[in-house]
């Protein structure tokens, strides 16, 4: 497997492309769907699935592009897909009607584009939150970032949720390559052992 990350948007949303040969998935293509399109193109890769940490605008804003250009599946947790109209400032994609929605629950394993694919439900930043780990690599998203966590004071988060998720992060045996949703990669052990919201 190999891992491209492409910072992308205002906010510089980390995108994932996890790539097996020819086979990838993208997590969290943020708001430059055409930077994703071209780097498929000059990698020669076929976008297999889309994969969500949580459903921010910020992560998500290339998704309805790209899931039109290249049919690829869609996967998300239905916490950030179920709110109304009047939250789709923050929620582009609650309630799409463009594509069909494939919707993963806590402690699910997928294999997509040949990868083996879990999921960890870390609500806090957002209810539908998930981690994603693929063999030895967690994509945490806004929940765990290298020295911080995310936000809680944004739509659809609660402090509350944070702390739980923050705690079963903390015990999980493996040390997994931490890849957040925003700024450098790290490690589970590092961020335990520095990280203030993980003490």
């Amino acid at each position: 497997m190999t891992i491209d990350i492409l910072p992308l948007g205002i906010y510089q949303a980390n995108c994932y492309i996890l790539s097996n040969g020819s086979r990838c998935i993208a997590i969290d293509p943020g708001g430059d769907a055409q930077r994703v399109t071209a780097f498929l193109q000059q990698k020669g890769l076929t976008l297999e699935a889309i994969v969500l940490t949580h459903g921010h605008f910020d992560h998500v804003g290339g998704v309805e592009e790209l899931v039109q250009e290249t049919h690829c599946q869609l996967w998300m947790h239905e916490g950030d897909y179920s709110y109304g109209p009047e939250a789709r400032v923050w929620f582009p994609l609650a309630g799409c009607d463009f594509t069909e929605v494939h919707f993963y629950e806590d402690g699910e394993a997928q294999t997509l584009a040949g990868l083996p694919i879990s999921v960890l439900a870390t609500p806090g930043h957002t209810w539908g939150s998930v981690c994603i780990a693929v063999e030895d690599n967690l994509f945490t998203g806004d929940t765990l970032f290298q020295n911080s966590c995310g936000r809680t004071d944004l739509a659809g988060g609660d402090i509350r949720w944070m702390q739980q998720s923050l705690r079963r992060l903390k015990e999980l045996d493996r040390n997994y390559t931490i890849y957040p949703g925003h700024g450098p990669k790290t490690t589970l052990d590092r961020e335990k052992r520095v990280n203030p919201y993980m003490r």
